[in-house]
């Protein structure tokens, strides 16, 4: 068993005009079933070094700490290279550990200014709905990936991060892909949708938490949304991107594209609002 994490960073729900917010992405990280007990005790280790084995009460990873401008809850007055140095850290353990990543993210901007009346066969969902985009999307890349790429025996889990905002219309796209859709889209690999019981303390919801936020960080940079940071700060998200980059799943690094009767309207949709890194990001001067 595989399981498939969804969580978001940028997210406004239907507002599409928050100009801190540019981008929406949403996705997670992929681990095997078998994996998850050694990377929680490989992560606990890291935590007890970068703390002096002296790990705060109840110390839980969340992103909004790390970055904040001298750093919060158990980060605070902590330096910003010492809290970098935890995230590339963290971003190794990952890598060390064989886990993946794979994400969807789309330019707000683009999204309010498409003509989406020629789109057919999406009706089930709200197309002006970052989130409800991304989640149908990252359905399709998730059932791929596992039949295509994790043997005839493997299933999938996804597990969601709540979106209490957004529950029912999730259960639509859901139950659609499952069991409404046109044959050859329904889902055969994903065996089931679940919800963390609590994702506060759910580390993989954390991890791709912090993960989704530093994809977020440098896409918005690489989209020209971020022309007023310096270089050096720009490096600094290029710097986790790299680390990031080599463990998204390569079906997450192209647009899946569909075949069939209609099909154009929406890949020109998807290709349109969809943001990726530029070709050369790797090699660029900022």
């Amino acid at each position: 068993m595989h399981f498939f994490y969804i969580d978001e960073t940028g997210c406004n729900g239907r507002d599409l005009t928050q100009a801190e917010q540019p981008i929406f992405v949403s996705g997670g990280i992929i681990v095997r079933d078998e994996g998850w007990n050694k990377t929680h005790s490989e992560f606990e280790k890291v935590i007890e070094r970068y703390f002096n084995n002296s790990v705060p009460a109840n110390f839980e990873l969340h992103t909004q700490d790390l970055f904040s401008p001298h750093g919060s809850g158990p980060f605070e007055n902590h330096s910003r290279e010492r809290r970098n140095g935890l995230i590339h850290e963290l971003l190794d353990l990952i890598a060390s550990r064989k886990h993946h990543f794979c994400y969807t993210a789309i330019d707000k901007p683009k999204l309010i200014a498409y003509d989406i009346t020629p789109i057919r066969d999406r009706e089930y969902f709200d197309l002006k709905v970052p989130y409800l985009i991304a989640y149908d999307y990252l359905i399709t890349t998730y059932e791929r990936h596992t039949k295509e790429k994790l043997g005839k025996s493997a299933r999938a889990l996804v597990i969601i991060d709540e979106k209490d905002s957004l529950i029912d219309e999730i259960e639509v796209i859901t139950n659609h892909r499952r069991f409404n859709s046109a044959k050859n889209k329904r889902i055969k690999w994903i065996v089931e949708f679940s919800y963390p019981v609590n994702s506060e303390k759910n580390l993989m919801i954390q991890f791709s938490d912090l993960f989704l936020f530093l994809t977020r960080k440098y896409l918005e940079i690489e989209a020209g949304y971020r022309d007023n940071y310096s270089s050096d700060l720009k490096n600094i998200f290029r710097d986790f991107y790299r680390k990031i980059d080599p463990r998204i799943i390569q079906i997450g690094k192209t647009i899946n594209l569909e075949t069939g009767r209609n099909s154009q309207f929406y890949n020109d949709f998807i290709q349109n609002i969809t943001v990726f890194p530029s070709r050369r990001w790797k090699t660029k001067e900022y």
